[in-house]
């Protein structure tokens, strides 16, 4: 069950150490704050997003950036796998063939020669798991628009979807944001079927066997009769398509236009995340948008500031993450104290407040009408989604802050009204269930996850327990503790519990991640360490500890067939999370919480923060993880000074909601 890693070993520290620790970190997390207040750090996934920046340059036929390309070509190198020798979805990940493929063609468009010996290593691997044809359904899309695969093996979803009426069955408010976004531009792409100008004319025929491939879902709980079904309506969707009537179709293409302008979101771009943004793009450019009509131009421009480009080395990012880092690292500086950090937590919160969307009734109102906007998103800006997740964690903040904000004339009252809609906003979007998704409420249409084109599994936005934790420890951090819906919150995170005493971290990996959210909400909630839920999961986390001292787990967690947790090298953000869960249960003084704070101070690094290549947050399990570079900076910080403001006081119990 323990693993022995690479990491330092951890040795007992004194209070001396751990002031050391707490002051360095502190220090060194306050360098990295802009000087507007707000903290964003890079956000980085897989080789896929690097590769598909590449392919829409040469889509779109812009001109050659040897500079840029190179360093990306540089970056998509040395992601590749020494061990299968093709590109995995997270850091030490297996062979992904969607990836891998993507990976290999943006290197060819670049100018890697198919014959050198990483191309020719890869392009085996890709062979042995099926070829070009064994990829996904985004891969299949990508492809096909470079006429380098057949629109045939791409499920059909007809333009025409966005006239349906909401009682239909099939409809994109029955989708979560993100699916949204990304499916309605594709809508015109797939009408259209454009080829891509790709002025090289580069193709990738060699990666291609003479076997089809015929999709797997990754989606959790598919049903076979499901998918029978919807397999049946794409083959009869493909052979009507032609005669779909004109006037019906161009009425749908300009519903797909009209969704998409009105969610452009300037240079912040559609959904803000990249696979909507680019799609977005492309759907302007095969319409026959010039290069400078606004609306285009806006959308390239978003995509292109999601680049992080270095001496050496160039990615795009998925999106960018400067509100959830900003509310986590105030968290942070705020639990590490002192007049110099306090003083940071409130530059933060000052730089947060105006960013709550209080004037857009996005998406989610689709379903609840009759609340008021109150959330904030993910993003510097995405009026039209905002989220609970971040709502929640900057509510808690800006509520920790309160008694910090008066004496130092900022104004307490007016973090107040911020505070009281945002709670507004996110328990009006509790679900019938009792729980809380992260976009939308009752988000739960499971039988979509069937349809062929939902091969990722994850069109949905259902409830799950580490949003509904948050949402629970906002509500309790308040003071609602026994109210209907908190009962019902309870209710959900109860049910969700899994057998070993773990909970389910769908944002983050994975079992610890929601066991840690879980955790701090029930004793938000006055859920002591004695309650049989909390006993459970306390257990289970000491059970885990590797070793070293720390905690760690990898994405493989996420696997359909999950039998249990898995060792695997300790991480900063882990060991973190696992130490604030303790914490939360009263077991300060537990000897795997000693040596889990010597881990985290044995491993920091000589800027005073922690390093971590592991892929620790969630995008869509099984399919798309991310790398958040601030979790190792300011989750450690957060759980060493959390120690030693425990040991020092006479009160054992966490005041927070987390």
């Amino acid at each position: 069950m323990h693993m022995m890693t690479g990491n330092r070993a951890a040795t007992p520290t004194d209070d001396d150490d751990i002031d050391r620790s707490v002051d360095r970190a502190a220090d060194a997390l306050a360098r990295a704050q802009r000087d507007d207040g707000h903290w964003v750090f890079e956000l980085e996934a897989d080789a896929t997003i690097p590769a598909e920046f590449v392919l829409l340059k040469h889509y779109l036929g812009e001109p050659r950036d040897p500079v840029l390309e190179g360093k990306i070509g540089h970056y998509l190198r040395r992601l590749q796998s020494a061990e299968h020798h093709g590109w995995p979805l997270f850091h030490g990940g297996a062979f992904d063939t969607s990836a891998s493929v993507k990976a290999y063609y943006a290197l060819k468009m670049i100018g890697d020669d198919p014959q050198a010996p990483h191309m020719a290593r890869a392009r085996a691997a890709i062979h042995a798991a099926g070829g070009a044809a064994a990829v996904n359904v985004f891969t299949r899309i990508q492809l096909a628009l470079f006429g380098a695969g057949s629109w045939s093996v791409v499920p059909t979803m007809p333009v025409e979807l966005i006239l349906l009426p909401r009682w239909f069955p099939v409809h994109l408010s029955k989708m979560s944001y993100w699916a949204r976004t990304v499916i309605v531009p594709l809508l015109v792409l797939a009408a259209k079927q454009p080829v891509a100008k790709n002025p090289s004319g580069v193709k990738v025929d060699e990666l291609y066997t003479q076997r089809a491939a015929p999709l797997k879902s990754q989606a959790a709980g598919a049903k076979r009769s499901w998918q029978i079904l919807f397999g049946g309506l794409d083959i009869v969707l493909k052979r009507v398509e032609p005669l779909w009537p004109r006037g019906l179709r161009a009425k749908a293409m300009q519903a797909c236009v009209d969704f998409v302008v009105e969610r452009l979101n300037g240079e912040d771009g559609l959904g803000a995340i990249y696979p909507a943004m680019a799609n977005s793009v492309m759907m302007f450019d095969c319409l026959g948008y010039p290069e400078d009509h606004p609306h285009r131009a806006i959308a390239r421009r978003s995509v292109e500031r999601l680049l992080v480009v270095k001496a050496d080395e160039a990615y795009c990012q998925p999106c960018v993450s400067p509100v959830w880092d900003t509310a986590l690292a105030a968290h942070a500086m705020l639990e590490a104290g002192g007049e110099a950090n306090e003083a940071r937590a409130r530059a933060a919160l000052a730089w947060l407040k105006p960013l709550q969307v209080i004037d857009v009734r996005g998406d989610w109102a689709e379903v609840k009408p009759g609340i008021r906007p109150g959330g904030w998103a993910f993003q510097y800006n995405n009026a039209h989604y905002p989220d609970l997740d971040d709502t929640a964690v900057v509510v808690m903040a800006m509520d920790r802050a309160r008694d910090k904000l008066a004496p130092a004339g900022v104004g307490a009252g007016g973090y107040d009204e911020a505070i009281d809609r945002g709670n507004e906003w996110t328990v009006g979007l509790q679900s019938k269930n009792g729980g809380f998704g992260a976009f939308d409420a009752d988000n739960t249409h499971d039988y979509l996850n069937n349809i062929p084109f939902a091969d990722h599994g994850a069109l949905l936005d259902p409830p799950t327990s580490d949003v509904t934790a948050r949402c629970v420890s906002m509500m309790a951090q308040l003071g609602e503790t026994d109210s209907t819906r908190m009962k019902a919150a309870l209710g959900f995170l109860d049910a969700e519990q899994m057998a070993d005493g773990s909970w389910f971290g769908r944002w983050g990996v994975n079992y610890i991640y929601g066991t840690w959210s879980v955790m701090c909400a029930l004793n938000a909630a006055g859920r002591g360490g004695d309650h049989p839920g909390m006993r459970r999961a306390a257990d289970w986390l000491v059970a885990i500890q590797n070793a070293d001292g720390g905690w760690g787990e990898d994405c493989d967690s996420y696997a359909l067939d999950y039998a249990g947790y898995t060792p695997a090298p300790s991480t900063a953000s882990q060991t973190a999370w696992a130490l604030l869960a303790l914490m939360a249960a009263g077991l300060v003084e537990h000897p795997a919480v000693a040596r889990g704070v010597e881990w985290l101070v044995a491993n920091q690094e000589a800027d005073g923060l922690w390093g971590q290549e592991q892929h620790t947050g969630g995008g869509f399990p099984r399919v798309f993880y991310l790398r958040y570079h601030g979790y190792p900076k300011y989750f450690p910080l957060w759980a060493v000074a959390r120690y030693r403001n425990l040991k020092r006081s006479n009160q054992k119990i966490v005041a927070w909601g987390m």
